[in-house]
């Protein structure tokens, strides 16, 4: 044995302590790491897993098994149980029933598929909201929304939360450590869908209490809301209601209203994120843990919950409302509208999810078409070429009864047919087993996609500001950053839409579209990224006012005219019915959006002018050498986006990167070692691809809702 070595205990007692301190510093540090490398969760090999939705508690159990059985043979890896299943889980207060789902779990890990498990907070049981009416959110017309639909409870109710802590407490207790659970989703869709804010008493006390904690006087808020203006000074936090413009005969204070929906998104994930509190004290940690968004809903902002491990989104695409490109658009959706929820999602946290994609043919859209055949599959693919860890599919069952009776599952109605939809996905997971075998780890990203590497720039506040007062009916904030999104796509470029806290220097092209909020320090952190080399690309209404939505007290714009190069700015408006022009080089393009008239400073160059108005001759798109890089200022808002995509080009040319020339609706995305080409259009296309392209699945030549894999 070795010599043993005693201490005094003075010493032993600071020596050990010491030990334990170093330990427990080096845990936190390991955890907090280990928090935010998400990637832990996920084998690359596996490219990308694929699941479905089940609801055992909305079918008979004697159907369970052939169900989940099927669901095996058929290749899903995963499923997706209780999200709306509260009172099935709690039929009464206090009562419990776990042992249905502890059936359908087990039958999961009989036939080795996952559970993707979900706390039912969307959905409060009868008995609860009765109780407890005061847990209901209140719409703006004054009315309690009652029980019979979902996402009807107030997110500031303290008794909600009362008993959200209980039942989330029971799962995370009882399935915390069950090896089948493969990770958690915190509720559905946070949202109100179409009443998007809660009026309630609850959330106005909640909203009282955010304005007291942020202001901390009423003399601060006063000013910052400039309430001399129509006298409506406060004297005290009480007085405040939430801006309401059904209780107003015009509108309400601005300021006010991005507090509001600030307050509002805080409230959505401070809901969602004291679900993730509850579950961690319990699951192990190889259970991850996350919640479904919807991409273009701004009421709720994703960037408030980076606390959890990763978040996944909802999309569906063909439902009437996104006619895509060309006559059969309308069967396929946007090429960008998967393609940028992928590029929000994965800068986040380093990872994302689709939790729900559309089967095929839903119910509740504007009209409610048939997917060309191929679409369903070509989504897959896309989500996978967006680096999402896994696709689920929104629902395994066509349901025969309920509000969804005429939405597509992966089997028909008789429980025992797959659809035709349902064969998009078994063809995938089929295609996905031979890619697997040909994936090579560490294969690096082509040097051609790092020149392209582009940002596009986004921050909430600006949405919100310019939703409550755009100016112009046809002033569109998501329409204007996807102009200059597909601009980017249509040359081949990955983008990441990031918010402040990235490294701008990371990107050699950063495109901030309407950054209408901002301050000094952001515009010299801009500064710095041209000087070092960057091409920064600013839009329109950029930099009109500050943080809180003030217009600054100095010349229209002033903190971002030095940067431009320009002395002063003003803007234009069009009626919808007239068109003003605009010519860069020998093309003329239309507008009637936005216009961002420039008086530009010597040493600027104009890359574009008004070419009618009283304004004939002036700069409409400005551009300057600073350092190493360039800034180019978009001052005009099309609607083809053809003069955003020719400024973009040039800008591109400037720095000598080549780019594509990809027609309307076609794409190539690149992830992991495999290329992407998809077909959105309504018209066949030859995919660009080098002569040593190795084709793994389909063709070059893509008819509509086509896609081709390669490696080169």
């Amino acid at each position: 044995m070795p010599k043993q070595v005693s201490f005094s205990m003075p010493f032993k007692g600071r020596f050990v302590k010491n030990i334990v301190f170093a330990i427990a510093a080096l845990i936190v540090c390991f955890q907090g790491s280990f928090a935010q490398n998400a990637e832990r969760f996920f084998e690359k090999k596996d490219l990308m897993q694929v699941g479905t939705y089940y609801y055992p508690e909305q079918w008979p159990e004697s159907n369970w098994e052939r169900d989940i059985k099927k669901m095996a043979d058929l290749g899903f890896e995963f499923t997706h149980y209780g999200e709306f299943a509260w009172s099935t889980l709690e039929p009464e207060e206090g009562k419990y029933n776990f042992e249905w789902l502890d059936k359908a779990v087990a039958l999961a890990a009989k036939y080795k598929i996952k559970v993707v498990l979900c706390t039912p907070t969307p959905t409060p049981p009868a008995w609860l909201t009765q109780k407890h009416p005061d847990i209901l959110m209140v719409n703006a017309e004054g009315r309690t929304i009652k029980h019979g639909a979902r996402q009807h409870a107030s997110w500031s109710s303290k008794t909600y939360e009362g008993y959200i802590d209980k039942i989330v407490t029971l799962l995370a207790k009882r399935y915390g450590n069950n090896e089948t659970v493969w990770g958690w989703q915190i509720d559905n869709e946070p949202s109100h869908y179409g009443a998007s804010f809660d009026y309630s008493e609850n959330a106005q006390q909640a909203y009282s209490a955010w304005l007291k904690n942020k202001y901390k006087s009423i003399d601060t808020l006063n000013k910052v809301w400039g309430n001399a203006f129509w006298s409506q000074t406060y004297n005290n936090f009480e007085q405040i209601r939430i801006p309401n413009a059904k209780e107003l005969v015009q509108q309400a204070n601005p300021h006010s209203i991005l507090d509001f929906k600030r307050f509002n998104a805080d409230e959505a994930a401070r809901f969602v994120l004291l679900q993730k509190d509850i579950l961690r004290k319990y699951i192990k940690p190889s259970q991850w843990v996350t919640t479904n968004l919807m991409p273009h809903h701004s009421a709720v902002d994703p960037l408030r919950m980076k606390a959890l491990d990763f978040q996944t989104y909802t999309k569906y695409l063909a439902e009437g409302y996104d006619l895509g490109h060309g006559e059969q658009g309308f069967r396929m959706g946007s090429a960008h509208s998967i393609g940028y929820s992928n590029d929000f999602f994965r800068p986040i946290n380093g990872v994302s999810g689709v939790m729900e994609l559309q089967p095929g043919q839903v119910n509740w859209g504007l009209f409610n078409p048939q997917t060309m055949p191929g679409t369903v599959r070509m989504w897959m693919y896309h989500v996978m070429a967006g680096g999402n860890k896994f696709v689920c599919n929104y629902r395994f069952r066509q349901p025969l009864s309920g509000g969804e009776q005429y939405h597509y599952g992966i089997m028909k109605t008789d429980g025992i047919s797959v659809s035709r939809s349902g064969d998009e996905y078994v063809k995938v997971i089929n295609e996905l087993k031979q890619l697997r075998k040909v994936y090579q780890a560490g294969t690096a990203t082509p040097s051609i996609l790092a020149k392209r590497k582009s940002a596009i720039l986004y921050n909430p506040d600006n949405r919100w500001e310019m939703e409550n007062q755009p100016q112009s009916n046809q002033w569109d904030y998501v329409a204007h950053v996807n102009r200059y999104y597909k601009a980017l796509k249509s040359f081949g470029a990955p983008v990441d839409v990031i918010d402040e806290s990235h490294d701008f220097s990371a990107y050699p092209f950063l495109i901030a579209p309407a950054y209408q909020l901002l301050d000094r320090n952001l515009v010299a952190r801009w500064k710095t990224y041209v000087e070092n080399g960057g091409n920064l690309v600013l839009t329109c209404r950029t930099g009109q006012k500050d943080r809180e939505a003030h217009l600054w007290e100095e010349l229209f714009q002033n903190p971002i005219l030095e940067l431009i190069g320009a002395s002063e700015i003003y803007f234009d408006l069009l009626p919808a019915t007239l068109m003003g022009k605009v010519k860069m080089g020998e093309i003329s393009y239309n507008w009637n959006n936005w216009g961002d008239v420039i008086q530009p400073n010597s040493g600027s160059s104009v890359w574009a002018s008004y070419t009618d108005q009283f304004y004939k001759g002036k700069a409409a798109v400005l551009h300057r050498k600073l350092g190493k890089g360039t800034v180019t200022y978009v001052g005009t808002d099309t609607d083809d986006g053809q003069l955003e995509n020719k400024v973009l080009k040039k800008v591109f040319t400037g720095a000598n990167v080549p780019t594509l020339s990809l027609p309307e609706g076609v794409l190539v995305e690149y992830n992991d070692g495999f290329w992407y080409g998809f077909n959105y259009s309504s018209k066949t296309h030859v995919m660009p691809m080098p002569a040593i392209a190795k084709v793994l699945i389909g063709d070059k030549t893509l008819k509509s809702a086509e896609v081709v894999i390669w490696k080169e």
